[in-house]
C-alpha cells in the first residue's frame, strides 16, 4: 500500500516542531550572512538522524534555539510555507496546525498569527487539495492574563482572516503546574467553548501530568480531542469511551522520546484500536524533530498491529468527525478519502 498517496488528516502538529532541519538551515544561513544571528548552524544543534529527544531535552530545543531563528515575517513565512509543502507532499488533505502566539523583537503576538493566516490562505489558493486551519496554544507556563489574551485573539480571528482559527490547545512542559494546578485555566477554556472554538488538550502526556485531579479538570473542559493519552487512569478511560472522544496518537514521538515502554508494539494504540467509542487520529506531533511523516505513522501501525488496507483506510477516516472545521469540510473529506 502506498501510504503517501493515502489521503490523510493531521490534527496534532506543532508548527515550529514541524519545520524541517533543511528549512531551519536555510533561515540560519540568511540570518548569519546578514549578521542577524550568532546561533550555531542547525545541522550542528540538530544533527541529521538524531531523533531521540526526550522530555528533558525537547523543550529547551525550542526555547533556546528554534524560537530564536523564527523571529521576523520573512523567516516565519518561509517556515510555514515549507511546513505546508511537506504535509502536502506527504498526502495530507486536511491539517490543523497549532502554535503558541509569540511576540518577537519585530512582531506582536497578533501580527505573528496574522502572518500565519495570510500565508495559509495564499498556499491554499495555489494548492486547494490541502485545507489548513490554525489552533492557538496556551502553554502551561503562561499566566492567566496571557491565556486570556490568547483566547481573545482566537475569538477575534475565528473565521475572519484567511482560513481562520478553529480552536485552542493546552500544551507545554507536562511537569509545570502538576497535580491539577491547570485548573487556573478553567475559565479560559469554558469561555472558549461558549465562543464555539474547538478544544484539544495534551492529556496524560507524562506521569507528572497524569494525576487524578488534572485528568478530571481537563475532562471538565469538555474537549473534543485529547493528545497523547498515555498515563490516563481507568476512570478517565471510561469517560473517553463514553464521550467517544477523538484521540490524537503520536507513535514515533512517544516511542523515540521514551514516553512509552515496549517500543511500537507496546504503544497504547494497541489498546485504543479495539475500544468501542473513541476515534483515533494518527499524528506526527513534531515531524521536524522526530523525523517521521504521517505516511510513516500509518506504515508503522500497519506493520506493528497487522492492519490490512481496508483497516488502514477506515483508520484514516476516523479523524473526519474529530476536525474542528464545519460540516462542509467534513463532507469534502468523506468524498475524497479512501474507503476500501
Amino acid at each position: 500500500m502506498d501510504y503517501v498517496l493515502l489521503p490523510k488528516i493531521e490534527l496534532h502538529a506543532h508548527l515550529t516542531g514541524s519545520v524541517s532541519r533543511s528549512t531551519l538551515h536555510e533561515i540560519w544561513k540568511r540570518k548569519k550572512a546578514s549578521g542577524q544571528t550568532d546561533l550555531e548552524d542547525p545541522r550542528l544543534v540538530m544533527p541529521e538522524g538524531k531523533h531521540d529527544y526526550n522530555l528533558q531535552t525537547f523543550f529547551p530545543l525550542f526555547s533556546s534555539y528554534i524560537y530564536n531563528l523564527l523571529t521576523d515575517e520573512e523567516s516565519i513565512r518561509y517556515a510555514i510555507d515549507s511546513v505546508l509543502q511537506d504535509f502536502l507532499a506527504d498526502g495530507v488533505v486536511y491539517l490543523e496546525l497549532r502554535t503558541t502566539p509569540r511576540s518577537t523583537t519585530t512582531m506582536s503576538a497578533e501580527a505573528y498569527i496574522t502572518v500565519l493566516l495570510g500565508a495559509i490562505e495564499e498556499f491554499e489558493a495555489l494548492h486547494p487539495q490541502l485545507h489548513t486551519r490554525l489552533i492557538l496554544s496556551i502553554d502551561r507556563r503562561h499566566s492567566i492574563r496571557t491565556a486570556e489574551s490568547i483566547l481573545d485573539l482566537a475569538i477575534r480571528l475565528q473565521n475572519t482572516i484567511g482560513c481562520g482559527v478553529v480552536g485552542i490547545d493546552l500544551c507545554g512542559d507536562p511537569t509545570v503546574r502538576p497535580g491539577g494546578q491547570v485548573a487556573v485555566f478553567t475559565p479560559v477554556f469554558e469561555q472558549a467553548s461558549r465562543a464555539g472554538l474547538g478544544i484539544t488538550v495534551h492529556f496524560a502526556e507524562a506521569e507528572a501530568s497524569g494525576s487524578h485531579d488534572e485528568l478530571r479538570t481537563l475532562l471538565s473542559w469538555n474537549p473534543g480531542r485529547l493528545g497523547h493519552v498515555i498515563w490516563e487512569d481507568e476512570e478517565a478511560r471510561e469517560v473517553i469511551a463514553e464521550r467517544e472522544l477523538c484521540l490524537e496518537l503520536c507513535l514515533s514521538c512517544n516511542v523515540q522520546a521514551e514516553m512509552v515502554h515496549g517500543g511500537f508494539e507496546g504503544h497504547h494504540f494497541g489498546h485504543w484500536k479495539d475500544v468501542k467509542g473513541p476515534r483515533i487520529s494518527l499524528a506526527t506531533d513534531d515531524v521536524g524533530v522526530f523525523g517521521s511523516p504521517l505516511s510513516n505513522e500509518y506504515r508503522l501501525v500497519a506493520e506493528h498491529f497487522h492492519l490490512d488496507r481496508p483497516q488502514i483506510c477506515a483508520l484514516a477516516r476516523q479523524g473526519i468527525e474529530g476536525i474542528f472545521a464545519g460540516e462542509q469540510e467534513k463532507q469534502r473529506l468523506r468524498d475524497i478519502m479512501w474507503k476500501e
